[in-house]
């Protein structure tokens, strides 16, 4: 039996208050700590390791063993993120309908164009190795997950990324081609497309 619980719930369990912030300033400040690194282990610990450490059993426990254990830590942390908030600032200031249309049309035009041909690249590249043909797919398979073919296998082109998600909202049956950007380009894994049942 698999029980789903929720971090609110476990706050609830644990007789854990939980900060009322308005709209937008969780996400906001999250993306600025994403930006800023301030919750890094670097700064704040690491902190799988110092939870192993602590033997006692209650929060306000936890809450002072740290902060004997990483005493600048938080302020540290705060400074950081409150410093890129500020770069946030001072770049809103400058963004003004031309900046949000020109963005608007690099996302829905210029990268649309770009990944569909991608898409297309990748297949292609594909073909080439296994020494076949390639096609991209219909709007019906499209809806089942499935990019295109390369020779009979479907396949689907996914981010690096996907490999970490532990929650996915798809169930896709295609062969998965993974890519990364790196400096200059991306970086295709036809790993998936090459292995051959029963051989190494």
């Amino acid at each position: 039996m698999k029980v789903r619980i929720s971090n609110k719930k476990i706050r609830e369990l644990l007789d854990i208050e939980t900060p009322k912030f308005s709209k937008y300033i969780s996400p906001l400040t999250n993306l600025a700590n994403q930006y800023a690194g301030g919750t890094r282990p670097k700064i704040v610990g690491q902190m799988t390791e110092l939870i192993k450490e602590f033997v006692g059993k209650n929060i306000l426990e936890w809450e002072t063993w740290y902060l004997q254990q990483k005493p600048e830590a938080i302020k540290t942390a705060t400074e950081m993120i409150l410093n890129k908030l500020n770069n946030f600032r001072n770049t809103l200031n400058k963004i003004d309908q031309s900046v949000v249309e020109e963005w608007v049309r690099d996302l829905v035009i210029v990268k649309t164009f770009i990944g569909l041909r991608l898409q297309e690249a990748t297949l292609k590249i594909g073909a080439d190795i296994k020494k076949t043909s390639y096609r991209l797919s219909n709007p019906k398979e499209e809806a089942k997950g499935i990019d295109g073919y390369i020779g009979n296998i479907p396949v689907s082109l996914k981010p690096d990324t996907y490999k970490s998600m532990k929650t996915l909202p798809e169930k896709i049956t295609a062969k998965i081609i993974y890519y990364k950007k790196i400096d200059g380009g991306v970086e295709l894994d036809y790993g998936n497309i090459l292995i051959r049942r029963g051989k190494k």
